[in-house]
């Protein structure tokens, strides 16, 4: 199959995932995307998104791993016009973390409304630290800011960093490891702490079979902005297990979105906070990558 089709069939499948959550797909903030990163569309980790609720409803998020040759994300970007040049730390924070250690993998991140939006740098085999982190030239001042909140409640281990271009900020996505999980307590007083709503114990249990947690930081406020956790990934999830209402069109998605592979859908249902707010993020797998078949549990309802 040529580039073209490929885009294009990736593309079909954003529409329709775009309809099924009712968000209006624009080809011209979609294609752009596709073109400048799709030379290997065929082995991409290929994955759509979309957040309950009124306040996120219209929007679906799409993202897929940035092919090897591309070396620098960030300049690619810009030199595709998916970015803006600034003068911003923004704009640093990919290439000072590329020029101090080895990153595994690259994503994209974009909205079919949004357009273009993220891109992450990914080290799972050299994880850093926060003292690292907030080492580097670029990053926002609220890493270090938080820095003994996080070691109060073992956030240090950092496996991957997200860079959001629009918004201008930065998560980190901080790892525990199958033994490591915080205990529903433990996350109760991290979200006590950063101001959070206090949620049900239900959502605590939930959100205690993560492996990771990220949270968001921008350069505005040395206030942590969102937080978030998510078990891993899992086939013939059911979303009536999942700690909150989704409402009937982002469980259609759920269930029935378009995907490539065999066997059943592969889900992943985030629960997430921001001040005065907790929402659910529903993403729904379209293409696995090698490593991806292999590690996923066949066990519905299981963190792997």
């Amino acid at each position: 199959m040529s580039r073209t089709a490929e885009i294009e069939k990736v593309y079909a499948a954003i529409e329709e995932s775009a309809q099924l959550v009712g968000a209006t797909c624009a080809r011209e903030k979609v294609w752009p995307v596709l073109d400048a990163f799709g030379d290997a569309l065929p082995e991409a980790m290929i994955v759509f998104g979309a957040q309950a609720g009124d306040r996120h409803a219209g929007e679906l998020d799409y993202s897929f791993t940035v092919p090897a040759t591309i070396g620098e994300p960030y300049a690619h970007a810009l030199s595709k016009g998916l970015v803006a040049a600034t003068a911003h730390p923004v704009s640093s924070v990919l290439s000072d973390v590329q020029e101090r250690w080895a990153v595994k993998e690259h994503f994209v991140d974009a909205g079919v409304c949004g357009g273009f939006k993220k891109i992450y740098a990914h080290f799972p085999d050299d994880m850093k630290t926060v003292a690292e982190l907030a080492a580097l030239p670029s990053i926002p001042p609220a890493v270090a800011a938080n820095a003994d909140l996080f070691a109060r409640h073992g956030l240090d281990r950092v496996a991957m960093i997200g860079v959001d271009y629009r918004h201008r900020t930065v998560s980190l996505y901080f790892h525990f490891g199958p033994d490591g999980r915080p205990a529903p307590s433990t996350i109760r007083a991290l979200l006590s702490d950063l101001g959070m709503p206090d949620p049900q114990e239900r959502v605590l249990e939930y959100a205690h079979r993560s492996l990771r947690t990220n949270v968001t930081l921008g350069w505005d406020s040395p206030q942590v902005i969102r937080i978030a956790f998510a078990p891993p990934p899992v086939r013939g999830l059911d979303p009536s297990a999942i700690p909150g209402r989704i409402g009937p069109h982002i469980e259609k998605f759920a269930r029935i979105a378009p995907r490539v592979y065999d066997g059943e859908q592969v889900n992943m249902f985030a629960v997430k906070w921001m001040r005065g707010e907790e929402f659910l993020e529903i993403c729904s797998y379209y293409q696995l990558a090698a490593l991806q078949q292999k590690l996923l549990t066949q066990a519905p309802g299981t963190p792997g």
